[in-house]
C-alpha cells in the first residue's frame, strides 16, 4: 500500500455537459499517494487551503465570486498547485479577469461540430516526455491565452463555417505557468470522458497533475 504525504482538492460542479463528476471521478481515483478531498462548491475555495498540495478543478461556466477568486488565487500564490482540462479549468467565471490571470488562458469559441485534429508537441518537458504527435476528435478549442504560459503541446485551427475569417492559427492545446510559488497546468482537451481516455491525453493530464503538485 502507497503511503499518503500529499493532499488533492478536487472541485466539480458547473454544467453538466462535461461529466464533472465522472470525469474527476477517473482522476480522483487514480492519485496514489493524495489523501484525496471532493468538493461540488465554491465556497471551499473561503476555506483554508494551505493544507491542500494540489487543487483539480472542472467547473465549466459558472459564477465565482470575488471572495471565492481571491482564495483560490491566494492559495495557489502561497504554493498549492492548480490543474484542470478543458472548459472545467478555461471556460469557469468568465466575468473573472483575475481567474484568467490565474490559468493563463480563456476559451472564447469552438465550432458547432466536434472535429478532428491534431495535436503536436512542441516542448521538452516532463508531462509531454515521449508523446509524439497525436489525433482528436472533439471539440476544437479557440482561446485567448498568457503570452507568459510555457506551451507545450498547439494546434492548427480547422476550418470553421461559421467564422471562416478566423483561419488556421496555432492555438495552445497544453500549458503550464506559475502562479506565485504554484504551478499551473492546464490543457483544453477534454470535452467528453473519450476525450480523457486517448492515452496521449490521459498520460498528459496525470503527469500534469503530478507536476503541478506542491
Amino acid at each position: 500500500m502507497n503511503a499518503v504525504n500529499k493532499r488533492a482538492l478536487f472541485v466539480r460542479g458547473g454544467w453538466p455537459g462535461h461529466e464533472p463528476v465522472a470525469a474527476t471521478d477517473r482522476y480522483a481515483a487514480r492519485l496514489t499517494g493524495y489523501e484525496v478531498s471532493i468538493s461540488d462548491s465554491l465556497d471551499v475555495y473561503l476555506d483554508d487551503l494551505s493544507g491542500f498540495d494540489l487543487i483539480v478543478q472542472c467547473w465549466s461556466m459558472g459564477q465565482a465570486t470575488e471572495a471565492q477568486v481571491a482564495g483560490l488565487s491566494a492559495a495557489v500564490r502561497a504554493g498549492t498547485g492548480f490543474a484542470g482540462w478543458h472548459g472545467g479549468i478555461v471556460d469557469a467565471f468568465r466575468d473573472r479577469p483575475g481567474y484568467h490571470l490565474l490559468t493563463g488562458g480563456q476559451f472564447v469559441h469552438h465550432a458547432k461540430e466536434f472535429t478532428r485534429y491534431d495535436v503536436r508537441v512542441v516542448a521538452e518537458h516532463p508531462i509531454v516526455d515521449g508523446i509524439g504527435t497525436f489525433e482528436v476528435h472533439s471539440e476544437q478549442y479557440y482561446v485567448h491565452a498568457d503570452p507568459g504560459n510555457e506551451v507545450l503541446a498547439v494546434t492548427d485551427y480547422n476550418d470553421d463555417p461559421d467564422l471562416p475569417w478566423i483561419g488556421h492559427p496555432t492555438m495552445p492545446v497544453t500549458w503550464v505557468r506559475r502562479h506565485g510559488a504554484g504551478r499551473v497546468f492546464v490543457t483544453t482537451v477534454g470535452h467528453r470522458l473519450a476525450d480523457l481516455e486517448v492515452p496521449e491525453v490521459d498520460t498528459m493530464i496525470m503527469r500534469g497533475l503530478a507536476w503541478a503538485t506542491r
